[in-house]
């Protein structure tokens, strides 16, 4: 597939306070957020040019920087104003939006102290792909060989950008195998989440997830969640073994990107997409929608 690289786009990204052309937003190569992982960030998406839950993003934005031992001088109303210019400046209205901020050249050594930390926003599009027959199909998933770390190794309540090391590598394998993604396990064996977005069973009439407490509590995990008990179905969140995904009817995968994807088949077991997830599917759609106020 031709992709337009990143880099050679046309457009703006505010990069620490100001609005400047996209092919300028560079950094130098010895960059303590490049070597040393030094780096956080967010996965946004806006429909209709409104963010959905763009505080709730800003907050999580700042709380993940905290968790590698910085502070993004920005504020979280700040932050909200610079992807709202953004997307404007760019004249969007369905996009992906990418706040980054990471340590920069200042220091080239595991200590970086006195780093300074800068902050970018990019957006680009990213029309709602909902198409609900599409989606019903399902989607095939493998069984990655890398497991979540122990929370006691690893900041895992940050979206810190290292985090992400093992979820390129394990999405890498699946893809060379025709999967579309990987689910991963925990430290101790037991299911976890996918490389990008967390995953959700069905089984008589109530959903089964895992405890987001050595991966990252999904703002689009805690939105599923709150729309299944708003539709009557109980969900478990608990501690959930591989073995047991031969006694799950449906799954599916929820977050920024997927929204709310069923998926067919994990390695050796198959799901057959159905009610519960549908109706998850259209809520979702529909609660990211901007309101309209009469």
């Amino acid at each position: 597939m031709s992709v337009l690289p990143f880099d050679q786009r046309d457009g703006f990204i505010w990069k620490d306070g100001e609005m400047v052309p996209w092919k300028d937003a560079k950094l130098h190569v010895l960059t303590h957020g490049l070597h040393y992982g030094s780096c956080v960030f967010e996965g946004e998406r806006a429909y209709n040019g409104v963010i959905y839950k763009s505080h709730q993003h800003a907050e999580r934005f700042r709380k993940s920087a905290e968790l590698l031992d910085f502070e993004i001088p920005y504020s979280v109303e700040e932050i909200e104003a610079a992807k709202k210019l953004t997307i404007a400046k760019n004249n969007l209205t369905n996009c992906y939006v990418r706040p980054v901020a990471w340590r920069g050249s200042e220091m080239m050594a595991v200590a970086a102290q006195n780093a300074k930390i800068h902050m970018a926003i990019a957006v680009w599009d990213w029309p709602s792909m909902f198409d609900i027959a599409t989606k019903m199909k399902g989607i095939r998933l493998d069984i990655a060989e890398y497991r979540r770390p122990d929370p006691a190794c690893a900041p895992c309540a940050s979206k810190a950008a290292g985090l992400y090391m093992i979820c390129t590598i394990s999405k890498h394998r699946a893809e060379r195998r025709g999967y579309a993604d990987a689910m991963m396990l925990d430290w101790q064996g037991r299911v976890a989440e996918c490389t990008g977005a967390n995953i959700m069973f069905v089984k008589d009439g109530e959903i089964h997830t895992p405890i987001a407490d050595c991966f990252l509590n999904g703002l689009t995990r805690q939105t599923v969640i709150g729309l299944a008990k708003d539709n009557g179905i109980k969900v478990n969140e608990r501690r959930i073994m591989p073995e047991e995904l031969a006694g799950f009817d449906e799954c599916f995968v929820v977050g920024t990107g997927a929204e709310v994807t069923p998926v067919s088949e994990i390695g050796p077991y198959r799901f057959t997409p159905g009610a519960i997830s549908r109706t998850l599917v259209e809520a979702y759609a529909a609660e990211v929608q901007p309101k309209v106020h009469a």
